[in-house]
């Protein structure tokens, strides 16, 4: 089965705690604090497999999640840092944000993307002794992994593209100049997937794929080649294979205009991309009058006309010279560049809090920066809470609420940690 977009849910790793600790030890009155670091959390990388040219593995599997950092330790023994997730990808992955569906990374012939950054470990109370806080009983929280919702899309890599009709011949022609064995049979959409082949030629190779077969309508899901346009997208050259000999009844010039209609529709740069007019199917024959439409289009539309027959192998070797010759004058590989970026909050310079009034009375505090900072504090410390009620006053909290409408002796509850605010 073939997969080639799929939308996946990422988690990188919690940032582990920060240890409360003292140092203990024998003839030792005041070892002071001694509580460790916590480990880091670990990323979600992905890597390029070369072996793979699908995204089936990701069909069962849609959700991952890395490990998170350790919480440190006494004696200042630090946390152990979690291991970065590794997702392997086939080239030509694109890597997209779900909820915007922009471009975040191109994963070409090679490529390490971090996708989504593990947690920072907290510190320890070691880094909170000071000569007036000497045993300080609180540490900081590991903060927490990024995650999102990423859509993998995949444009395979190769050079040249055969595109056309179905039951022309292309799976034929792959199978000529290359060790693809796609499935040739006489009817049509035989072919159900892309289907890549390397080509030699000489001193010169090139990636060649086999797009199934294109019908009126394709751009807007007719067919199986909706499907598949996306992975002409990067094809540097087109070889339009049409049935030169009309075996099923078709006009060939009435199939490149169709076909190249909705290569435009699906994406108007595809218009200008260039072709190979290969003419097949010689072997059973060509009218005189097809011959001189077919080499009249092609001059009117500047393309290279090439007559083969893929079943004797006639004019194979021409049209490969051809190729190799356009492929030398044409650019690179097509690569995507980031349209994401990633939204950042900047800072406010008064932490912006906010402060609803409860039914029972109760006023209600949140923000996202005082969520983390609640996780630093203990609770039951003396030094810990003045260390915390120092903080809001430094970042203008008690300033915000008066701005609200507390008043003297309201109750106040910042995350389940409620008292009474006294100016």
């Amino acid at each position: 089965m073939f997969i080639d977009k799929v939308e996946i849910y990422v988690k990188a790793g919690n940032g582990g705690n920060g240890a409360v600790a003292f140092h203990r030890e024998k003839y030792v009155a005041v070892g002071g604090p001694s509580g460790g670091d916590g480990g880091h959390g670990g990323n979600i990388v992905f890597e390029v497999d070369t072996g793979e040219n699908t995204l089936l593995p990701f069909r069962y599997r849609r959700k991952f999640v890395a490990g998170n950092g350790e919480d440190g330790k006494g004696e200042k023994f630090h946390g152990k840092t979690a291991e970065d997730l590794i997702i392997k990808v086939p080239q030509g992955t694109l890597i997209k944000d779900a909820e915007s569906g922009k471009i975040m990374y191109d994963m070409g012939l090679d490529g390490r993307f971090v996708a989504a950054k593990g947690g920072r470990g907290g510190f320890g109370n070691t880094h909170f002794a000071t000569p007036t806080r000497q045993i300080p009983r609180f540490a900081k929280g590991g903060t927490p992994g990024e995650e999102r919702t990423l859509v993998l899309e995949l444009k395979m890599l190769a050079d040249v593209g055969l595109v056309g009709f179905p039951n022309v011949g292309k799976s034929t022609i792959l199978s000529m100049v290359s060790a693809a064995r796609p499935k040739i049979a006489n009817y049509h959409f035989t072919t159900l997937s892309p289907m890549l082949g390397v080509v030699k030629v000489d001193t010169a190779s090139f990636v060649m794929a086999d797009i199934p077969g294109l019908i009126e309508g394709a751009s807007d899901g007719a067919g199986l080649g909706h499907e598949f346009l996306r992975h002409v997208d990067r094809c540097r050259l087109l070889l339009h294979v049409v049935d030169a000999a009309s075996t099923e009844g078709r006009d060939p010039i009435d199939d490149i205009e169709k076909i190249n209609e909705e290569l435009e529709r699906y994406n108007p740069e595809m218009a200008t991309r260039p072709q190979i007019l290969v003419a097949n199917k010689c072997d059973v024959g060509v009218e005189d009058e097809t011959k001189a439409r077919l080499e009249e289009y092609a001059k009117e539309h500047d393309m290279k006309l090439v007559y083969v027959s893929a079943a004797t192998r006639s004019g194979i070797d021409e049209m490969l010279r051809e190729t190799v010759r356009l492929l030398s004058t044409l650019p690179e590989l097509k690569r995507y560049e980031a349209e994401y970026v990633e939204e950042t909050i900047e800072p406010t310079g008064d932490n912006t809090i906010e402060a609803t009034l409860s039914k029972g009375g109760v006023w209600v505090v949140e923000g996202e920066w005082l969520e983390r900072l609640m996780t630093n504090v203990n609770f039951d410390d003396r030094e810990s809470l003045a260390w915390f009620h120092k903080v809001l006053k430094k970042t203008k909290v008690f300033e915000q609420l008066e701005e609200k409408g507390v008043q003297d002796g309201d109750t106040i509850s910042i995350y389940g940690f409620e008292f009474d605010y006294v100016k």
